[in-house]
């Protein structure tokens, strides 16, 4: 069987990671606390975003990954453990010349997830929040084909929608009963449901707040990121930076969507983008 090679690095990521999180731990209280989080949307430019504020001089990265994960997928796991995968504060306050840094992470799974913000309000009371948004129907094409290729979807797209209330039926309940439990349908098989952003957004702002949230239309970004950039630097109180190269990362080929059924996701999708042009105060870029 072949291996990818991103499968190959993934998995040797995952085990330097696993190899270094007792020294990370033990100094975990040297650490930077997140400063900034990208929640999202899965499939929505959360990876260019965070290489490009990963340029900017004033922030440093995490260790390895741009994602940890620890308010969806790592619920057993503690606060030190989180912050052990952020630089330590002293070495990064030194390589910027005495300048503080801020750190953040990108995990696209926290702003769908049933319980991921309310933890994010408990434990980061000061952090900002970045959704990037796009068109729900390539979202959703772009996330089939995304868990087809790792392996979590063996059905094809309009099967998979077919069987999406079925698969996912209860579960979000589950997941807020016993935050034990981790749903596999919820994460992997939620193509309608992560592009209701409308949804999302009013749990984060009821949760959050409003100030701590800036939304970002991908689409906007990847067209005009000079225009676009400035804002998310603000946001995070960050100063201009004249030296960014603005890239499109983690994009995959697809076949076209067939017609008919791009209307009936449009269709779908169409009270919902209502919805989010008046609570975002803007008609978003696939509706204009």
């Amino acid at each position: 069987m072949k291996v990818s090679r991103s499968r190959i690095e993934q998995t040797a990521r995952a085990a330097l990671l696993r190899a270094s999180d007792v020294p990370r731990r033990a100094t975990a209280s040297l650490r930077l606390e997140p400063d900034f989080l990208i929640v999202g949307a899965q499939r929505c430019g959360t990876t260019s975003m965070f290489k490009t504020l990963a340029q900017h001089p004033s922030v440093a990265p995490p260790f390895l990954r741009k994602g940890v994960h620890y308010f969806d997928k790592n619920r057993d796991r503690d606060h030190l453990w989180y912050r052990s995968h952020f630089p330590v504060a002293a070495t990064s306050r030194l390589r910027r010349s005495g300048a503080r840094p801020i750190t953040g992470e990108s995990s696209p799974y926290y702003m769908f997830h049933p319980t991921a913000a309310a933890r994010i309000a408990d434990e980061l009371p000061q952090v900002r929040l970045i959704a990037l948004l796009r068109d729900p129907v390539e979202r959703a094409y772009s996330s089939h084909s995304h868990e087809s290729a790792r392996g979590y979807e063996t059905e094809s797209f309009p099967r998979a929608l077919e069987l999406e209330d079925s698969r996912t039926s209860g579960e979000r309940e589950a997941m807020l009963a016993d935050p034990a439990y981790d749903s596999f349908s919820l994460q992997h098989h939620a193509y309608l449901a992560r592009g209701r952003y409308v949804e999302q957004l009013r749990r984060l702002e009821g949760i959050v707040g409003r100030d701590r949230l800036l939304v970002v239309d991908s689409q906007d970004f990847f067209d005009s990121p000079e225009g676009v950039f400035p804002a998310v630097c603000r946001h995070l109180g960050l100063a201009p930076h004249e030296d960014i190269s603005f890239e499109r990362h983690n994009a995959r080929g697809r076949s076209p969507m067939d017609a008919g059924l791009r209307r009936e996701l449009e269709e779908h999708f169409a009270p919902f983008d209502d919805e989010l042009a008046s609570w975002w105060g803007r008609t978003p870029s696939w509706r204009r």
